[in-house]
């Protein structure tokens, strides 16, 4: 019976925590933000949107951007292309027809990793405000003047949003895991801040940003690093309810990839953070996310080798239902879900150790 004691005991903390969790922060969900806007703050804009192979869309993303109501005086969007197709002229040539809107296109040489084009439009930036945006993101009309909105307190350092997936994904996937994702980012914002941020539309004081020494070039996960180096500043880095943007899921065939991508930049980004001394909330909810991204999904994958174990080797019944019950529940979409990220977390800790996919190849959306 050790093995089958062993394997329930590590079941138990594998769900136990994240249902702890989940439960703690939804309950901050309901609280105040304990933040004071300034309806008066107009702080000059700079918005990057690094840019490789993009042809198909940045025109829409560009009219996408030239349909934000945020003063367009006060806003300039750089594109850092790094393409081998004709992204850059597409851009330009959108940029010389546009007659509201501020807009310049800068050739990178060769592709570097977007940190790198990130902190070299960073170098040149006087504006107040430095915004990344993803090319293949879409924004709501309000989603920059939103962004300026919260970092009217000086208190906020950094702003990201919640996002909705444009497509369910595989088996319904992505979007169940976004709906507690995006409970867990609200949370953590208000018990102070969350430690994930996401490119399609984050928003940071440049100031800070130049404190902090700029996007970190060699995790993968330079928005939500970057936003985390500012809360252990002092600053609170938050995702408000308010702020929305709409994400494009890959196609099935390169869904996983993506996943796993992501992933392992968010591994490399805990397992820095980690080093860090937090203080406050912030404490505990790095120790947390630290938890469920290096270690909880190891703690699952040694309980299912121990209750296969001890049915291949003892035969035994307890074993024989503790299989049967997890491939029953295999028939809940919540737990399919929550198996593959676990999944995903696993191979991208190992893919960590040969490629950690700094410079990725580009997934078809």
């Amino acid at each position: 019976m050790l093995f089958e004691i062993l394997a329930l005991l590590l079941g138990l903390v594998h769900f136990g925590v994240p249902l702890t969790y989940y439960t703690c922060m939804k309950k901050f969900t309901k609280r105040p933000w304990n933040i004071k806007i300034d309806p008066s703050y107009r702080p000059a804009v700079m918005v990057v949107i690094p840019t490789y192979n993009e042809a198909a869309i940045i025109e829409d993303r560009l009219n996408n951007m030239s349909m934000q109501d945020y003063c367009k005086e006060l806003t300039e969007v750089v594109v850092m292309d790094s393409s081998n197709d004709d992204t850059a002229q597409i851009a330009e040539n959108w940029a010389k027809e546009a007659k509201d809107a501020r807009t310049k296109v800068i050739r990178q040489g060769r592709r570097d990793g977007k940190a790198r084009a990130l902190n070299f439009a960073l170098k040149s930036a006087t504006e107040e405000i430095l915004v990344i945006a993803d090319a293949d993101a879409s924004w709501p009309g309000n989603a920059l003047t939103e962004a300026v909105r919260w970092l009217s307190d000086p208190t906020v350092g950094a702003v990201s949003c919640l996002k909705k997936p444009l497509s369910a994904g595989p088996g319904g996937m992505e979007e169940g895991y976004r709906r507690y994702y995006n409970t867990l980012r609200l949370g953590e914002s208000k018990a102070f801040a969350t430690p994930i941020f996401h490119g399609e539309l984050a928003a940071f004081r440049r100031d800070l940003l130049l404190r902090v020494g700029g996007f970190p070039e060699n995790l993968g996960a330079d928005d939500s690093h970057t936003a985390t180096k500012i809360a252990l500043l002092g600053y609170r880095a938050i995702i408000p309810e308010t702020l929305w943007c709409e994400e494009v899921v890959p196609r099935k065939s390169d869904y996983f990839s993506w996943r796993v991508r992501r992933a392992q930049h968010l591994i490399l980004h805990f397992l820095e953070s980690s080093r860090a001394k937090p203080k406050g909330n912030f404490a505990w909810i790095i120790a947390v996310e630290t938890f469920l991204h290096l270690i909880n999904p190891w703690i699952l994958l040694m309980s299912v080798l121990l209750v296969i174990l001890a049915a291949a080797i003892f035969h035994s019944l307890v074993a024989y239902v503790l299989v049967t019950i997890g491939l029953v529940l295999l028939s809940v979409n919540q737990y399919r879900m929550w198996l593959a990220q676990q999944s995903n977390l696993l191979f991208a800790a190992l893919r960590n150790i040969t490629n950690k996919e700094i410079v990725w190849k580009k997934q078809i959306k």
